[in-house]
Protein backbone atom coordinates (compact mmCIF):
# COMPACT_ATOMS: atom_id res chain seq x y z
CA UNK A 1 0.00 0.00 0.00
CA UNK A 2 1.75 3.36 -0.69
CA UNK A 3 2.50 5.81 1.44
CA UNK A 4 -0.57 8.33 0.91
CA UNK A 5 -3.19 5.83 1.49
CA UNK A 6 -1.37 4.85 4.70
CA UNK A 7 -1.60 8.99 5.36
CA UNK A 8 -5.10 8.76 4.07
CA UNK A 9 -5.74 6.28 6.55
CA UNK A 10 -4.60 8.11 9.56
CA UNK A 11 -7.21 10.84 8.48
CA UNK A 12 -4.32 12.76 7.33
CA UNK A 13 -5.80 15.86 4.76
CA UNK A 14 -2.57 15.84 2.05
CA UNK A 15 -1.49 19.13 0.56
CA UNK A 16 -3.67 19.45 -2.38
CA UNK A 17 -1.55 19.29 -5.94
CA UNK A 18 -2.32 19.37 -9.47
CA UNK A 19 -1.68 16.21 -11.18
CA UNK A 20 -0.65 16.72 -14.96
CA UNK A 21 -1.70 13.40 -15.77
CA UNK A 22 -3.07 10.05 -14.41
CA UNK A 23 -1.12 6.88 -14.77
CA UNK A 24 -2.70 4.64 -17.65
CA UNK A 25 -4.50 1.92 -17.03
CA UNK A 26 -4.54 -0.96 -19.32
CA UNK A 27 -7.99 -1.87 -20.56
CA UNK A 28 -10.11 -4.80 -23.03
CA UNK A 29 -10.68 -3.82 -26.54
CA UNK A 30 -14.36 -3.56 -25.50
CA UNK A 31 -12.74 -0.55 -23.39
CA UNK A 32 -15.61 -1.60 -20.26
CA UNK A 33 -13.33 -3.31 -18.00
CA UNK A 34 -10.51 -3.05 -16.24
CA UNK A 35 -7.36 -5.46 -15.76
CA UNK A 36 -6.33 -6.28 -12.77
CA UNK A 37 -2.55 -5.47 -13.11
CA UNK A 38 -0.18 -5.54 -10.37
CA UNK A 39 1.26 -2.14 -8.83
CA UNK A 40 4.41 -1.01 -10.83
CA UNK A 41 7.27 -0.25 -7.96
CA UNK A 42 8.55 2.16 -10.37
CA UNK A 43 5.69 4.45 -11.02
CA UNK A 44 5.27 4.58 -6.74
CA UNK A 45 3.74 7.92 -6.25
CA UNK A 46 6.34 10.00 -4.02
CA UNK A 47 4.05 11.90 -1.40
CA UNK A 48 3.41 15.25 -1.90
CA UNK A 49 4.87 18.28 1.16
CA UNK A 50 1.88 18.15 3.81
CA UNK A 51 3.19 21.61 4.59
CA UNK A 52 3.94 20.52 8.62
CA UNK A 53 6.80 21.49 10.17
CA UNK A 54 7.15 17.82 11.11
CA UNK A 55 6.63 16.42 7.79
CA UNK A 56 9.93 14.72 7.23
CA UNK A 57 9.25 12.59 10.03
CA UNK A 58 6.10 11.82 9.44
CA UNK A 59 7.05 10.38 5.85
CA UNK A 60 10.05 8.57 8.14
CA UNK A 61 8.00 7.46 10.53
CA UNK A 62 5.14 5.63 8.37
CA UNK A 63 7.55 4.25 6.15
CA UNK A 64 9.25 2.53 8.87
CA UNK A 65 5.57 1.22 10.30
CA UNK A 66 4.93 -0.28 6.62
CA UNK A 67 8.20 -2.83 6.92
CA UNK A 68 6.52 -4.59 9.61
CA UNK A 69 4.39 -6.91 8.10
CA UNK A 70 2.32 -7.21 11.54
CA UNK A 71 1.29 -3.09 11.88
CA UNK A 72 0.49 -3.23 8.43
CA UNK A 73 -1.87 -5.66 7.96
CA UNK A 74 -3.19 -4.13 11.25
CA UNK A 75 -3.44 -0.32 9.58
CA UNK A 76 -5.25 -1.98 6.47
CA UNK A 77 -8.42 -3.40 8.45
CA UNK A 78 -8.14 -0.51 11.12
CA UNK A 79 -11.53 1.77 10.82
CA UNK A 80 -10.94 5.57 11.13
CA UNK A 81 -12.43 5.65 14.77
CA UNK A 82 -10.00 2.95 15.64
CA UNK A 83 -6.98 4.90 14.47
CA UNK A 84 -8.27 8.25 16.34
CA UNK A 85 -8.85 6.78 19.51
CA UNK A 86 -5.43 5.29 19.78
CA UNK A 87 -6.14 2.08 19.51
CA UNK A 88 -4.29 1.37 16.99
CA UNK A 89 -1.74 2.86 18.54
CA UNK A 90 -0.88 0.19 21.02
CA UNK A 91 -0.20 -2.36 18.26
CA UNK A 92 3.23 -0.69 18.21
CA UNK A 93 4.02 -2.76 21.11
CA UNK A 94 4.23 -5.79 19.05
CA UNK A 95 6.36 -5.01 16.05
CA UNK A 96 9.71 -5.94 15.43
CA UNK A 97 12.67 -5.09 17.41
CA UNK A 98 14.43 -3.73 14.70
CA UNK A 99 11.70 -1.30 13.22
CA UNK A 100 11.29 -0.32 17.40
CA UNK A 101 15.26 0.74 17.11
CA UNK A 102 14.57 2.52 14.02
CA UNK A 103 11.64 4.44 15.36
CA UNK A 104 13.94 5.17 18.46
CA UNK A 105 16.28 6.67 16.37
CA UNK A 106 14.24 8.92 14.36
CA UNK A 107 13.03 10.55 17.33
CA UNK A 108 15.72 11.12 19.02
CA UNK A 109 17.16 12.71 15.72
CA UNK A 110 13.58 14.70 16.05
CA UNK A 111 14.33 15.43 19.22
CA UNK A 112 17.98 17.09 18.72
CA UNK A 113 16.23 18.93 15.75
CA UNK A 114 13.76 21.02 17.51
CA UNK A 115 15.88 21.68 19.98
CA UNK A 116 18.62 23.17 18.14
CA UNK A 117 15.61 25.36 16.38
CA UNK A 118 14.39 26.41 19.52
CA UNK A 119 17.81 27.06 20.90
CA UNK A 120 18.28 29.62 17.92
CA UNK A 121 15.33 31.40 18.32
CA UNK A 122 15.89 31.38 21.90
CA UNK A 123 19.27 33.10 20.66
CA UNK A 124 17.70 35.45 18.06
CA UNK A 125 14.77 36.84 20.14
CA UNK A 126 16.16 36.89 23.76
CA UNK A 127 15.92 41.00 23.69
CA UNK A 128 12.45 40.75 22.72
CA UNK A 129 11.31 38.06 24.53
CA UNK A 130 9.89 34.86 23.58
CA UNK A 131 6.30 32.54 24.15
CA UNK A 132 7.29 29.69 25.75
CA UNK A 133 4.41 28.30 25.40
CA UNK A 134 4.10 28.47 21.73
CA UNK A 135 7.68 26.94 21.45
CA UNK A 136 6.17 24.18 23.45
CA UNK A 137 3.61 23.34 20.86
CA UNK A 138 6.32 22.51 18.85
CA UNK A 139 7.13 18.99 20.55
CA UNK A 140 2.95 18.27 20.54
CA UNK A 141 3.76 15.30 17.87
CA UNK A 142 6.00 13.47 20.51
CA UNK A 143 6.43 12.89 23.93
CA UNK A 144 9.55 15.04 24.34
CA UNK A 145 9.65 14.15 28.04
CA UNK A 146 11.05 11.05 26.95
CA UNK A 147 13.60 11.71 24.38
CA UNK A 148 15.07 8.49 23.54
CA UNK A 149 12.49 5.49 22.94
CA UNK A 150 9.63 5.76 20.38
CA UNK A 151 6.32 4.48 22.36
CA UNK A 152 2.65 3.76 21.51
CA UNK A 153 2.15 7.32 23.25
CA UNK A 154 4.68 9.12 20.60
CA UNK A 155 2.71 6.89 17.73
CA UNK A 156 -0.42 8.27 19.24
CA UNK A 157 0.55 12.05 19.57
CA UNK A 158 1.66 12.30 16.33
CA UNK A 159 -1.46 10.84 14.73
CA UNK A 160 -3.50 13.52 16.64
CA UNK A 161 -1.26 16.38 16.30
CA UNK A 162 -0.78 15.78 12.39
CA UNK A 163 -4.81 14.99 11.89
CA UNK A 164 -5.39 18.29 13.89
CA UNK A 165 -3.37 20.13 12.21
CA UNK A 166 -4.29 18.93 9.00
CA UNK A 167 -7.95 19.28 9.27
CA UNK A 168 -7.15 22.95 9.57
CA UNK A 169 -4.96 23.49 6.46
CA UNK A 170 -8.04 23.64 4.55
CA UNK A 171 -10.30 25.92 6.32
CA UNK A 172 -6.82 28.30 6.37
CA UNK A 173 -6.26 28.30 2.87
CA UNK A 174 -9.91 29.64 2.41
CA UNK A 175 -8.88 32.22 4.50
CA UNK A 176 -5.86 33.21 2.99
CA UNK A 177 -7.48 33.25 -0.91
CA UNK A 178 -10.00 35.41 1.21
CA UNK A 179 -7.51 37.74 1.74
CA UNK A 180 -5.65 37.19 -1.26
CA UNK A 181 -9.52 38.38 -3.28
CA UNK A 182 -9.70 41.77 -1.36
CA UNK A 183 -6.01 42.38 -1.57
CA UNK A 184 -5.71 42.35 -5.19
CA UNK A 185 -9.40 44.79 -5.08
CA UNK A 186 -7.42 46.60 -2.47
CA UNK A 187 -4.67 47.28 -4.91
CA UNK A 188 -6.88 48.24 -7.93
CA UNK A 189 -8.30 50.39 -6.31
CA UNK A 190 -5.40 52.68 -4.77
CA UNK A 191 -4.18 52.06 -8.08
CA UNK A 192 -6.99 54.07 -9.73
CA UNK A 193 -6.55 57.10 -6.87
CA UNK A 194 -2.79 57.43 -8.38
CA UNK A 195 -4.82 58.47 -11.99
CA UNK A 196 -6.60 61.04 -14.03
CA UNK A 197 -9.77 61.26 -14.61
CA UNK A 198 -9.52 59.80 -18.23
CA UNK A 199 -6.99 57.33 -16.85
CA UNK A 200 -9.18 56.00 -14.40
CA UNK A 201 -11.93 55.37 -16.71
CA UNK A 202 -9.62 53.37 -19.17
CA UNK A 203 -8.29 51.35 -16.42
CA UNK A 204 -12.30 50.62 -15.46
CA UNK A 205 -13.38 50.19 -18.80
CA UNK A 206 -10.24 47.55 -19.45
CA UNK A 207 -11.26 45.75 -15.72
CA UNK A 208 -14.69 45.20 -17.13
CA UNK A 209 -13.31 43.77 -20.33
CA UNK A 210 -10.90 40.88 -17.99
CA UNK A 211 -13.79 40.28 -15.85
CA UNK A 212 -16.59 39.70 -18.71
CA UNK A 213 -13.98 37.47 -21.12
CA UNK A 214 -13.18 35.34 -17.39
CA UNK A 215 -16.93 34.59 -17.41
CA UNK A 216 -17.65 33.71 -20.65
CA UNK A 217 -16.95 30.31 -20.83
CA UNK A 218 -18.73 26.97 -20.89
CA UNK A 219 -21.11 25.26 -18.89
CA UNK A 220 -19.39 23.69 -15.77
CA UNK A 221 -20.83 20.76 -14.56
CA UNK A 222 -21.85 19.87 -10.88
CA UNK A 223 -18.86 18.38 -9.36
CA UNK A 224 -19.62 14.69 -9.05
CA UNK A 225 -22.80 14.57 -11.12
CA UNK A 226 -22.97 12.13 -13.52
CA UNK A 227 -22.86 14.30 -15.88
CA UNK A 228 -19.44 15.81 -14.95
CA UNK A 229 -18.25 12.03 -14.64
CA UNK A 230 -18.94 11.07 -18.03
CA UNK A 231 -17.25 14.16 -19.49
CA UNK A 232 -14.10 12.77 -17.70
CA UNK A 233 -14.73 9.19 -19.39
CA UNK A 234 -15.50 10.16 -22.24
CA UNK A 235 -12.63 12.98 -23.24
CA UNK A 236 -10.57 11.88 -20.55
CA UNK A 237 -10.50 8.19 -20.79
CA UNK A 238 -11.83 8.26 -24.68
CA UNK A 239 -14.57 5.94 -23.71
CA UNK A 240 -18.04 5.89 -25.22
CA UNK A 241 -20.00 7.66 -23.00
CA UNK A 242 -23.42 5.55 -23.64
CA UNK A 243 -21.07 2.71 -22.25
CA UNK A 244 -20.79 4.63 -18.91
CA UNK A 245 -20.83 2.47 -16.07
CA UNK A 246 -20.02 3.95 -12.53
CA UNK A 247 -17.75 0.76 -11.17
CA UNK A 248 -15.75 0.37 -14.11
CA UNK A 249 -14.93 4.53 -13.58
CA UNK A 250 -14.33 4.46 -10.22
CA UNK A 251 -11.48 1.26 -11.03
CA UNK A 252 -10.19 3.17 -13.58
CA UNK A 253 -9.77 6.50 -11.80
CA UNK A 254 -8.33 4.27 -8.68
CA UNK A 255 -4.90 4.72 -10.54
CA UNK A 256 -2.93 3.31 -7.34
CA UNK A 257 -5.22 0.34 -7.10
CA UNK A 258 -5.95 0.41 -3.42
CA UNK A 259 -9.47 0.29 -3.27
CA UNK A 260 -10.38 3.94 -2.65
CA UNK A 261 -10.47 7.29 -4.24
CA UNK A 262 -8.61 9.34 -2.35
CA UNK A 263 -8.44 13.53 -2.74
CA UNK A 264 -5.70 13.64 -4.91
CA UNK A 265 -7.97 11.28 -7.01
CA UNK A 266 -10.44 13.35 -6.55
CA UNK A 267 -9.12 16.62 -7.51
CA UNK A 268 -7.66 15.31 -10.58
CA UNK A 269 -11.45 14.76 -12.07
CA UNK A 270 -11.55 18.60 -12.17
CA UNK A 271 -9.65 18.80 -14.36
CA UNK A 272 -11.73 19.40 -17.43
CA UNK A 273 -14.44 21.67 -15.67
CA UNK A 274 -11.08 23.72 -14.66
CA UNK A 275 -9.49 23.94 -18.48
CA UNK A 276 -13.25 25.25 -19.23
CA UNK A 277 -12.68 28.53 -16.66
CA UNK A 278 -9.30 29.06 -16.45
CA UNK A 279 -6.40 29.03 -18.93
CA UNK A 280 -2.89 30.04 -17.45
CA UNK A 281 -1.98 31.76 -20.91
CA UNK A 282 -4.91 34.35 -20.59
CA UNK A 283 -4.37 37.29 -18.54
CA UNK A 284 -7.90 37.72 -17.40
CA UNK A 285 -7.51 34.13 -15.58
CA UNK A 286 -6.15 33.49 -11.96
CA UNK A 287 -4.71 30.34 -11.45
CA UNK A 288 -4.90 31.15 -7.79
CA UNK A 289 -8.38 31.05 -8.41
CA UNK A 290 -8.28 28.00 -10.42
CA UNK A 291 -6.56 26.21 -7.29
CA UNK A 292 -9.52 27.52 -4.80
CA UNK A 293 -12.01 26.70 -7.06
CA UNK A 294 -10.33 22.75 -7.30
CA UNK A 295 -10.79 23.12 -3.58
CA UNK A 296 -14.23 23.75 -3.38
CA UNK A 297 -14.89 20.83 -5.56
CA UNK A 298 -13.31 18.36 -3.84
CA UNK A 299 -14.59 19.13 -0.91
CA UNK A 300 -18.04 19.76 -2.15
CA UNK A 301 -17.86 15.96 -3.69
CA UNK A 302 -16.09 14.26 -0.30
CA UNK A 303 -18.97 16.06 1.91
CA UNK A 304 -21.69 14.65 -0.61
CA UNK A 305 -20.29 10.89 -0.82
CA UNK A 306 -17.18 10.37 1.79
CA UNK A 307 -20.27 9.37 4.66
CA UNK A 308 -17.93 8.29 7.23
CA UNK A 309 -15.66 11.48 7.07
CA UNK A 310 -12.52 9.36 6.70
CA UNK A 311 -11.37 11.69 3.75
CA UNK A 312 -11.32 8.30 1.03
CA UNK A 313 -13.87 7.14 -0.93
CA UNK A 314 -14.84 3.61 -0.83
CA UNK A 315 -16.53 1.63 -3.84
CA UNK A 316 -19.53 0.73 -1.90
CA UNK A 317 -20.11 4.99 -1.25
CA UNK A 318 -19.26 5.91 -4.28
CA UNK A 319 -21.82 3.31 -6.25
CA UNK A 320 -24.41 4.93 -3.34
CA UNK A 321 -23.68 8.48 -4.83
CA UNK A 322 -24.52 7.16 -8.05
CA UNK A 323 -28.22 6.47 -7.10
CA UNK A 324 -29.05 9.65 -5.52
CA UNK A 325 -31.13 12.37 -7.22
CA UNK A 326 -28.29 14.74 -7.09
CA UNK A 327 -26.18 12.39 -9.03
CA UNK A 328 -28.96 12.36 -12.41
CA UNK A 329 -30.15 15.89 -11.56
CA UNK A 330 -27.83 18.38 -10.00
CA UNK A 331 -28.08 22.16 -9.23
CA UNK A 332 -25.89 24.37 -11.54
CA UNK A 333 -22.85 24.85 -10.17
CA UNK A 334 -22.02 28.33 -9.44
CA UNK A 335 -18.22 29.15 -10.09
CA UNK A 336 -15.60 31.14 -8.32
CA UNK A 337 -17.01 34.39 -10.58
CA UNK A 338 -20.24 34.18 -10.09
CA UNK A 339 -19.94 34.42 -6.30
CA UNK A 340 -19.60 37.41 -3.81
CA UNK A 341 -16.15 36.65 -1.93
CA UNK A 342 -16.48 39.34 0.37
CA UNK A 343 -18.30 42.65 1.19
CA UNK A 344 -17.34 45.93 1.21
CA UNK A 345 -17.76 46.18 5.02
CA UNK A 346 -14.73 42.90 4.98
CA UNK A 347 -13.02 44.91 2.95
CA UNK A 348 -12.96 47.97 4.33
CA UNK A 349 -12.05 45.92 8.06
CA UNK A 350 -9.55 44.81 6.04
CA UNK A 351 -8.05 47.75 4.44
CA UNK A 352 -7.98 49.18 8.26
CA UNK A 353 -5.80 46.24 9.16
CA UNK A 354 -3.76 46.74 6.41
CA UNK A 355 -3.50 50.79 7.21
CA UNK A 356 -2.50 49.52 10.94
CA UNK A 357 0.32 47.03 9.92
CA UNK A 358 1.74 49.59 7.38
CA UNK A 359 1.60 52.32 10.34
CA UNK A 360 3.47 49.88 12.04
CA UNK A 361 6.32 49.43 9.18
CA UNK A 362 6.69 53.12 8.45
CA UNK A 363 7.50 53.56 12.05
CA UNK A 364 9.65 50.79 12.64
CA UNK A 365 11.40 51.83 9.16
CA UNK A 366 11.72 55.66 10.88
CA UNK A 367 13.32 54.28 13.79
CA UNK A 368 15.86 52.29 11.39
CA UNK A 369 16.82 55.63 9.79
CA UNK A 370 17.52 57.10 12.71
CA UNK A 371 19.97 54.54 13.72
CA UNK A 372 21.00 54.99 10.51
CA UNK A 373 21.78 58.55 11.43
CA UNK A 374 22.71 58.25 14.65
CA UNK A 375 25.42 55.32 13.72
CA UNK A 376 26.32 57.60 11.10
CA UNK A 377 27.11 60.75 12.96
CA UNK A 378 28.79 58.68 15.90
CA UNK A 379 31.09 56.89 12.95
CA UNK A 380 31.30 60.69 11.45
CA UNK A 381 32.72 61.64 14.77
CA UNK A 382 35.04 59.00 15.47
CA UNK A 383 36.40 59.96 11.60
CA UNK A 384 36.90 63.46 12.82
CA UNK A 385 38.55 62.28 16.05
CA UNK A 386 40.86 60.28 14.33
CA UNK A 387 42.22 62.79 11.81
CA UNK A 388 42.92 64.97 15.23
CA UNK A 389 44.78 62.28 16.51
CA UNK A 390 46.73 61.69 13.61
CA UNK A 391 47.13 65.60 13.19
CA UNK A 392 48.35 65.63 16.62
CA UNK A 393 50.67 62.65 15.89
CA UNK A 394 52.15 64.26 13.44
CA UNK A 395 52.24 67.63 14.76
CA UNK A 396 54.08 66.10 17.73
CA UNK A 397 56.47 63.94 15.21
CA UNK A 398 57.98 66.84 13.49
CA UNK A 399 58.40 68.91 16.93
CA UNK A 400 60.51 66.21 17.86
CA UNK A 401 62.57 65.50 14.73
CA UNK A 402 63.15 69.74 14.93
CA UNK A 403 64.05 69.16 18.28
CA UNK A 404 66.60 66.77 17.63
CA UNK A 405 68.00 68.32 14.30
CA UNK A 406 68.55 71.94 16.56
CA UNK A 407 70.46 70.26 19.66
CA UNK A 408 72.58 68.44 16.61
CA UNK A 409 73.45 72.03 15.43
CA UNK A 410 74.29 73.37 18.47
CA UNK A 411 76.50 70.05 19.66
CA UNK A 412 77.63 69.98 16.24
CA UNK A 413 78.81 74.17 16.58
CA UNK A 414 79.86 73.16 20.00
CA UNK A 415 82.55 70.83 18.92
CA UNK A 416 83.59 73.14 16.45
CA UNK A 417 84.10 76.01 18.93
CA UNK A 418 86.09 73.46 20.75
CA UNK A 419 88.15 72.46 18.79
Amino acid sequence: MRWRTIQARYCFLLVPCVLTALEAVPIDVDKTKVHNVEPVESARIEPPDTGLYYDEYLKQVIEVLETDPHFREKLQKADIEEIRSGRLSQELDLVSHKVRTRLDELKRQEVGRLRMLIKAKLDALQDTGMNHHLLLKQFEHLNHQNPDTFESKDLDMLIKAATADLEQYDRTRHEEFKKYEMMKEHERREYLKTLSEEKRKEEEAKFAEMKRKHEDHPKVNHPGSKDQLKEVWEETDGLDPNDFDPKTFFKLHDVNNDGFLDEQELEALFTKELDKVYNPQNAEDDMIEMEEERLRMREHVMNEIDNNKDRLVTLEEFLRATEKKEFLEPDSWETLDQQQLFTEEELKEYESIIAIQENELKKKADELQKQKEELQRQHDHLEAQKQEYQQVDTEGHIKVLMSARTWKKTVDSTSVSSF
